[in-house]
């Protein structure tokens, strides 16, 4: 019998197990949608993903298996790692318009996966038992931290992944005790230099952006970007209320199942399609319980790298999801953002794996209490 102060019973919180339970669920999610786009448009899908997981779930335990305050000493070496990796992918060739990989024999590493991690870990380390971004000018260098990754993933160009960094410095600054009128500030500059960044961006990211306000429904399906975001919804549509597994197909035209990126960046729209709005409510409720199972590991922490670590990947992941969903539906721009634990990939899937189990670490937190603390900082 496990009593409430054995390392066991920490381990096996009610939040662990909805950790664990959600992920799994979660994949199985992504793999029958994947395997509804082999059965669309081919091929065998499926199978590699089931490699993937496997590399992912090895992540995962590895990540799990030392104490996570051993990453402390290595998060800047890291960082600078990532950094030189996201500068290494320009010497490639491009693929498909993007550089983004780094070929590895037969495999490829996406360094902008690893960057959310790097990035994460590195904020961690420099916030941790610091008062100097109390003030307006110490935020500048965790803001250095983030934008120089940004500014080369956006080069690649990947502006999904891009967005990913900002809620994460803002959620991690502010939790480690950040002024809320210094993070106000610093937001309404940033808004302030939209049109810069517009001026920035490539005419493919610029397409993107306007298609969300042009977008129409109905009719024959658009060019260009516009294609995309028609495809997505018509494939959602197509789903109806049960989907396509319990009411069979909708329609009995091909084209109107073409995806492209199906089972990348869509396939949430796949998910739809076959199981309909139980499918899509589902996995929106199941990212739910994940979310809420790992800032309560987040609150329950009193390591303060432990906690901003936490906060970090749930934040991400956060991020992600609505990202990736709002997009399959016309809320935002397409960006080419996968979904996490669901898209078919194996640098995003291993690294999400990996970050779930050092989400794990620290709910087991290894030589400290797990108890509520209030915040150090208050306005």
């Amino acid at each position: 019998m496990l009593h409430a102060s054995s390392p066991a019973a920490k381990f096996w919180s009610p939040a662990v197990v909805v950790l664990a339970v959600c992920s799994l669920a979660l994949v199985f999610i992504g793999l029958s949608g994947i395997q509804r786009g082999d059965e669309l448009e081919g091929g065998h899908y499926v199978s590699r993903q089931v490699v993937w997981l496997f590399m992912g779930c090895l992540a995962a335990v590895v990540a799990w298996s030392f104490p996570y305050r051993w990453l402390r000493p290595l998060s800047y070496p890291g960082y600078v790692l990532v950094i030189g990796l996201l500068v290494l992918v320009f010497v490639f060739p491009a693929r498909n318009g993007a550089r983004r990989w780094i070929p590895l024999g037969p495999l490829s590493i996406q360094p902008s996966e690893l960057a959310k991690i790097a990035v994460i870990l590195a904020l961690g380390e420099y916030l941790m038992f610091r008062k100097n971004h109390r003030t307006l000018p110490g935020l500048i260098p965790p803001f250095v931290m983030a934008m120089l990754p940004v500014l080369l993933i956006l080069k690649e160009p990947d502006l999904g992944t891009a967005l990913l960094f900002f809620p994460v410095l803002y959620a991690m600054l502010y939790i480690a005790g950040a002024k809320r009128r210094h993070l106000l500030a610093t937001a309404l500059a940033g808004l302030a230099m939209l049109p810069v960044l517009w001026m920035c961006m490539s005419s493919e990211q610029k397409s993107r952006i306007t298609a969300v306000f042009q977008q129409r429904d109905g009719g024959t399906p658009e060019s260009g970007d516009g294609y995309h975001l028609f495809q997505s919804k018509q494939m959602l549509a197509l789903g109806g209320a049960f989907g396509s597994q319990f009411s069979g197909d909708a329609v009995d035209d091909p084209a109107a199942y073409l995806l492209p990126a199906g089972r990348t960046d869509f396939v949430y729209c796949l998910v739809g399609e076959r199981w309909g709005l139980p499918g899509t409510l589902g996995t929106l409720l199941i990212f739910s319980c994940f979310v809420a199972a790992g800032l309560q590991v987040a609150g329950r922490t009193r390591d303060p790298f432990g906690r901003l670590l936490a906060t970090g990947i749930v934040t991400v992941m956060t991020a992600q999801v609505l990202i990736n969903t709002s997009m399959t539906v016309g809320l935002t721009p397409i960006t080419g953002l996968t979904l996490p634990l669901m898209s078919y990939g194996g640098s995003s899937l291993v690294t999400t794996f990996f970050c779930i189990g050092l989400l794990l670490n620290v709910a087991r937190s290894p030589g400290f209490d797990v108890a509520g603390q209030p915040f150090q900082f208050h306005d």
